[in-house]
């Protein structure tokens, strides 16, 4: 592809991958010749063409985990592309194809022989090799394997390197926020360049190594549940606005607009803060006030800029609801910021899932997504809560499972298409062994396509005396 600005390639590449799931759909309601086909073919080689008319370039296209990426560029997903992308996926996986090589332009009819032999194949035995066979005519288009991570020295050097990047990116946010809610409170001079530099440092371990950075989210500290609780909802938030196609200076603010989210409670008294029973209506009554004294404080630290103003704003909203039934109350109704209502979902998440002072049982992963579901069009923006869910997963990262070959694990990374099938990190083997955490893909088949493993429940990790932290910080990360 000729060389154009980042922004540019990105924006081209997702309409094509579009483009393509979109003939793929049409071909596989009508027949070849059908207008809506030809149609849809035209549309996408006039895309895809004028990038392969230097004889030099070649457009490539691959499906890796559960990205695309072309010429090694990976794409995000952009909300109005997602279920076509996902769509785009889940026909790749059943055809066992890693993805699709166009050296030279193509025209209709080379795009109807691709798509004859793309739609026989699925039912075939081999279906990346019958499929291969069809487009032998199509000298400049080929599909590709899956691609396979050669676990070689230098790989697994690399991997851990990334791995303590995304442990002391995580642990300095922990930090840094633990510092700014104690300089609050004590009335001292904040830094806020400073949480910029540590926000921009988790955007792009999200745009580089997502599932690793969300990971760290299902790493809860009853102790110090406000400072985690704070960087996880940031995480959260990035990882949501990258599935939503932001740019990078978007998640950047949105990532410390959700940072500073809780910055009202250094207001709360600590007696009802850290109250080890459950609140009572009084409690809650100062509980409820501090979205207003978090939008106050942010308002008044120096240097008031953009970033300032938007904080405050999810600080006063993220509590709202969408339909407004939530605190504080306000007069006439209003539709809150987008960034409070992503936020919104990220602390509710987080915050179901972890064990708090006045709520000791955590909510199980899967059961926090299914009451969120239940809250579209009250508690949530019933659009924006679905593609969390997608992008959490049936199984969310941190659920702790067992499987029908009797295996335990932790879910360690989701599957937006197959949302029952995530990465699992085995923790106990078939025998009812401790094991150094290996991770098992849920979605691999045998050769009578059966799956090899299957989630048949999810289990509470407080009861079989698990902890989270230890895997995902030890063996998983």
């Amino acid at each position: 592809m000729a060389a154009k600005e980042d922004i540019n390639i990105t924006k081209i590449s997702r309409d094509i991958i579009n483009q393509l799931a979109v003939v793929i759909r049409n071909a596989q309601i009508h027949a070849p010749n059908n207008v809506a086909v030809l149609t849809s073919i035209d549309k996408f080689t006039a895309m895809i063409n004028p990038l392969l008319a230097d004889s030099r370039e070649t457009f490539t296209l691959e499906m890796i985990g559960e990205f695309f990426y072309v010429n090694d560029m990976r794409i995000s997903y952009p909300m109005e592309y997602l279920l076509n992308f996902a769509f785009l996926i889940s026909e790749f996986k059943k055809r066992r194809m890693g993805g699709i090589k166009i050296t030279n332009p193509l025209n209709s009819e080379d795009m109807q022989i691709f798509l004859k032999a793309f739609i026989s194949s699925a039912l075939s035995y081999d279906p990346l090799k019958t499929l291969s066979d069809g487009i032998l005519d199509i000298i400049q288009l080929d599909v590709t394997p899956p691609q396979k991570i050669k676990e070689d020295k230098t790989n697994v050097e690399e991997e851990s390197t990334i791995k303590k990047q995304v442990k002391k990116t995580y642990f300095n946010a922990v930090s840094y926020t633990k510092g700014f809610m104690n300089k609050l409170s004590s009335g001292e001079t904040i830094n806020i360049k400073k949480a910029k530099r540590i926000v921009e440092s988790m955007v792009d371990l999200i745009l580089r190594e997502e599932e690793l950075l969300l990971g760290m989210t299902a790493i809860k500290n009853y102790d110090e549940y406000t400072y985690h609780h704070s960087v996880n909802v940031s995480i959260l938030s990035v990882a949501f606005g990258q599935r939503l196609g932001l740019s990078r200076n978007a998640l950047t603010e949105l990532g410390l607009v959700a940072l500073f989210h809780d910055t009202g409670k250094v207001e709360v008294p600590p007696e009802t803060l850290n109250k080890p029973s459950e609140l009572n209506e009084n409690d809650w009554v100062v509980m409820r006030k501090h979205p207003f004294w978090g939008a106050k404080t942010i308002l008044k630290l120096k240097g008031l800029d953009n970033i300032s103003l938007r904080s405050a704003i999810v600080a006063f909203e993220h509590h709202l609801n969408y339909n407004m039934s939530g605190y504080p109350k306000v007069s006439p109704p209003f539709e809150p910021d987008f960034y409070s209502k992503i936020v919104s979902l990220a602390d509710s998440y987080d915050a179901m899932t972890s064990a708090r002072v006045y709520s000791r049982t955590p909510t199980a992963p899967d059961d926090a997504i299914s009451a969120m579901i239940k809250g579209a069009g009250t508690h949530y923006d019933p659009v924006l809560v679905k593609f969390f869910a997608n992008m959490l997963g049936a199984l969310p990262v941190g659920s702790l499972v067992l499987l029908d070959t009797k295996e335990f694990g932790i879910v360690f990374k989701s599957n937006a298409v197959l949302r029952n099938k995530p990465i699992v990190l085995i923790l106990v083997d078939s025998s009812g062994n401790k094991i150094k955490g290996r991770m098992a893909d849920l979605s691999e088949k045998d050769r009578t396509d059966k799956f090899l493993r299957t989630v048949i429940k999810t289990l509470d990790p407080n009861k079989y005396n698990i902890d989270l932290a230890d895997y995902l910080l030890f063996e998983g990360l």
